[in-house]
């Protein structure tokens, strides 16, 4: 499909990829969606939020990309199973274990990819800089060093950004925002760890819960 309407979204099934497609779509684009399996531990039900996410706004583009080296690498809790998915600490000021080694770098390079492909001029990307788990490719400037490499390696008249939406906002602040644009919370997921039900121990439940605290708001995942 080739459209100068469509823009990709990276959706991998939580609450700010899905809260960066009601977005995405309120900016007057049609949602793309881009998702990546790495070997993490909750690859099937991701994937699962990622279409059950696409469903919902009736999505008709989508694309799916194993990139299996980075779990084949190891070096994270989320694609290594020898290493142990370690209990949320949230006042941690160091990069955690949860960090995939330039997993961020892989997804927008195929992203960009197919984004010459489709002519999508925008990519928009879910990244929480001030709220997160401290990854540092989720920051702003990683983004605008990586839109450098964009214009340097693809056709002349390609022209492609690199969109992060809420990449300033708190999860309260994420969280409030989705609500006013009656986000479909109950369709993410966000555990690091568990398939079934959020663990409510790691790093990704722990943000998810005080988020929905903050904003006063039951989350929808829990019982």
């Amino acid at each position: 499909m080739k459209s100068e309407n469509l823009a990709i979204v990276l959706v991998s099934g939580g609450m700010d990829s899905c809260v960066s497609t009601a977005l995405t779509i309120s900016d007057g684009f049609e949602p793309a969606f881009l998702h990546m399996n790495y070997g993490q531990l909750t690859e099937k039900r991701e994937l699962r939020a990622f279409h059950e996410i696409g469903d919902y706004y009736a999505v008709k583009e989508r694309m799916v990309v194993d990139i299996m080296h980075l779990s084949a690498m190891g070096g994270s809790c989320l694609t290594d199973t020898n290493i142990e998915v370690p209990y949320a600490n949230l006042d941690n000021i160091e990069i955690p274990i949860s960090y995939v080694p330039f997993r961020n770098a892989n997804i927008l390079a195929a992203a960009v990819s197919w984004a010459e492909i489709i002519y999508a001029k925008r990519i928009y990307v879910g990244a929480v800089e001030e709220d997160s788990s401290g990854y540092p490719d989720c920051r702003r400037s990683f983004f605008d060093v990586f839109e450098k490499a964009i214009s340097e390696g693809t056709k002349p008249e390609t022209e492609i950004s690199i969109v992060t939406p809420l990449i300033n906002l708190s999860k309260r602040e994420i969280i409030e925002k989705g609500m006013e644009m009656k986000i479909p919370f109950h369709l993410t997921w966000s555990c690091y760890r568990k398939e079934d039900i959020p663990c409510g121990e790691c790093d990704s439940c722990a943000l998810r819960s005080r988020g929905f605290q903050q904003a006063g708001v039951k989350d929808p995942l829990t019982p």
